[in-house]
């Protein structure tokens, strides 16, 4: 049968309106010409034509079955005639209309069948003139008024033939069970082919659910890492930043008295350059195809984690800011996202500690336990008005970081001055 859209009857009389529709054109002003619309319409005809193949396919089924029973005249007191034939062409015709109005359909072939039988025609069955009208309302949806209209043209066809006397055994132990079971079957096969088309659509609605869950998955992934990137941006660029502001000053200020001091300086500004350097070099290379990077022998930068904590403590501490580190139970091997977030919680809050707290002194605590790692980062700089902290950009970039790895990070301010960070990370990640 066919699938065509349930408003494509609409499309006929579209058709015709546009055919009809006068055209002027547009550049000349002439007089309307309905020809350019008629053979625009003429070249979409098949088009319009194929939706209705099943349809016009099930009318000639119809058409064929039930004139073959009119021609054979079996019984009756009136002879087929013209009538009894435009009978037969007017349900093949319903179903042209089947799927725009299926229950009119059904209804019309229902009363057309009763007015056929009380014109004393010939008898022609039941089930197989009404069977295309019970299978177009069962697939349009319409199961209760198919059920509802076969019940009611079974009652009267019994009742009616009951009452002239014919063998009861016969009309209940054949025909009505024939004629039911004919009716049941087109129902069924209506219902069929509407869970198939139900099922497909589902099945397509899944598909197009899938894809949209799949594209805004990829999306967030790519939100996340460019999060993520922007951290790192942040974190190791904010910081080697504020050491060659440092060191510039430092440089500034002892380029006459001091030129010793004044090119220790500068060379520690070239070393913070070249580390920034190879900082972004490797963030670049993560958004490069892996056959795209050209790194030089030798030029690769080291991965972001503890293992280069020394060297950062000593661009810091050549910046002015002694650091001393303490390292307090037996260092384990960290899950490579641990040993990440911890190297830039420290790196953080040591920036934050050259940039704003004018400390003279700052102490990193590492906290290794078999099942987390803490980290706490103290100075003795100007602190906070009291313990509430604002939330700078620095800031909520290490709670961030231990968030993703399943830890918490806090900071304070200390009495009396200074200010401390804290963080836990658990060692299984989240």
């Amino acid at each position: 049968m066919s699938t065509a859209d349930p408003g494509k009857p609409w499309m006929c009389r579209g058709l015709l309106l546009r055919m009809l529709r006068p055209v002027t054109r547009a550049d000349s002003g002439e007089t309307p010409i309905r020809g350019l619309h008629v053979r625009a319409a003429l070249r979409q005809l098949p088009k319009v034509l194929r939706g209705y193949v099943g349809d016009i396919l099930l009318g000639i089924t119809v058409l064929v079955a039930v004139t073959a029973a009119i021609a054979a005249d079996v019984g009756g007191g009136r002879p087929p005639d013209a009538f009894s034939y435009l009978f037969a062409i007017g349900l093949a015709a319903l179903m042209l209309v089947r799927r725009s109005f299926p229950a009119l359909a059904l209804t019309a072939t229902a009363v057309g069948i009763m007015a056929y039988y009380a014109a004393g025609y010939a008898p022609i069955g039941l089930a197989v003139p009404v069977a295309g009208a019970l299978y177009s309302a069962t697939e349009a949806g319409k199961l209760r008024w198919a059920m509802g209209t076969a019940i009611v043209l079974l009652a009267v066809s019994t009742a009616f033939r009951v009452g002239e006397g014919e063998t009861l055994g016969y009309l209940f132990g054949y025909e009505f069970a024939s004629t039911a079971g004919l009716m049941a079957a087109a129902m069924a096969l209506g219902d069929g082919v509407r869970s198939r088309r139900r099922w497909r659509a589902e099945q397509r609605r899944r598909a197009e659910q899938a894809e949209v869950d799949r594209r805004r998955e990829a999306a967030r992934q790519v939100q996340e890492e460019r999060l993520r990137i922007a951290r790192d941006l942040h974190d190791s660029l904010a910081h080697t930043a504020s050491v060659i502001s440092l060191h510039a000053h430092v440089a500034d200020e002892a380029l006459t008295d001091d030129p010793e001091a004044a090119r220790a300086a500068l060379q520690n500004v070239r070393l913070a350059t070249g580390e920034a350097i190879r900082e972004l070099r490797t963030t670049v290379g993560l958004l490069r195809e892996p056959g795209e990077l050209d790194e030089e022998p030798g030029d690769g930068a080291a991965p972001d984690r503890l293992s280069r904590l020394a060297s950062m403590i000593g661009l810091t501490t050549a910046s002015g800011l002694p650091v001393d580190v303490r390292i307090e139970g037996e260092p384990v091997d960290l899950p490579e996202q641990v040993d990440t977030a911890a190297f830039r919680i420290v790196q953080e809050a040591l920036t934050n500690v050259l940039r704003h707290a004018a400390a003279n002194n700052a102490e990193v605590v590492l906290r290794y336990s078999p099942a987390e790692l803490g980290i706490r980062v103290t100075d003795d700089g100007r602190g906070t008005t009291g313990t509430r902290v604002r939330n700078g950009h620095g800031i909520v970039g290490m709670a961030e970081r231990a968030e993703l790895v399943g830890g918490v990070c806090t900071a304070t301010g200390l009495d009396g001055g200074g200010f401390r960070v804290e963080a836990t990370l658990p060692l299984g990640g989240k």
